[in-house]
């Protein structure tokens, strides 16, 4: 039986720069060609892509984009994420009004949401955003601040938003429940860093499914580490 690919979106997008330097995250091609990369290393397929999400072959040439996907051995890409805020709200430091569906963040995650869809076994699933939400410091705001505590200017920038996704760890559960018992999967690669997806794990397992973890160079939580089979930590690398 084949492999399944089940990857947290959000972790996914988070860890991608650590995974992937010469890839952009918020660039649906380069994302798509991140995710591509990431499930051929899994299933032991050693083609490499360029920038355009075609393959390149040993001889250099390329050929169509994905065609490694109509191999045996993977069964299928599932992709979990949430749609974007859409809805006004302020600023937290200057108050000004801000429309979120017009920030970049927004607008870039709807792209890559558009060209998943379209690609050859991947399966987008959507949960969403809880639409309360609020404000938290950077990491990057909160060191410069400790080593100049002397001048303490917060900014707008200084801050992202902070919410809950909703109906995620569900979707993931569901989705590999259906594999455990429908047999579809003997091996399961999880991309996540996250302890809601023990369940889900530990449920695979004892239907004698092999989840394996790819922390992404991430540190994932150590009852998610305790409720799989392995760790396979792929090590930094160009994706092109």
């Amino acid at each position: 039986m084949p492999t399944a690919i089940v990857v947290d979106g959000a972790y996914f997008l988070r860890r991608f720069k650590h995974r992937y330097a010469d890839l952009d995250p918020n660039n649906p091609i380069d994302v798509k060609v991140g995710l591509m990369w990431l499930a051929a290393q899994h299933i032991g397929i050693r083609h490499q892509f360029d920038p355009t999400g075609f393959l390149v072959t040993n001889d250099g040439k390329k050929r169509f984009e994905l065609g490694w996907s109509e191999s045996s051995d993977l069964y299928r890409i599932f992709f979990y994420d949430c749609p974007p805020l859409t809805k006004r709200t302020q600023l937290p430091i200057s108050k000004k009004a801000l429309d979120l569906s017009q920030t970049e963040t927004a607008k870039a995650r709807m792209a890559i949401h558009q060209e998943l869809q379209s690609v050859r076994k991947v399966a987008l699933r959507l949960g969403r955003l809880n639409e309360k939400f609020g404000w938290r410091v950077k990491q990057e705001a909160v060191s410069r601040w400790i080593d100049r505590t002397d001048k303490i200017v917060p900014t707008d920038d200084d801050f992202e938003i902070d919410t809950v996704q909703k109906g995620v760890d569900m979707r993931l559960g569901l989705d590999v429940a259906s594999m455990a018992f429908k047999k579809q999967a003997d091996q399961i690669i999880l991309v996540a860093g996250d302890a809601d997806f023990v369940p889900a794990a530990k449920l695979a397992r004892r239907e004698g499914i092999d989840v394996v973890l790819d922390p992404m160079g991430g540190t994932p939580a150590r009852d998610l580490i305790a409720h799989v089979d392995g760790v396979r930590d792929i090590p930094r690398t160009r994706a092109k």
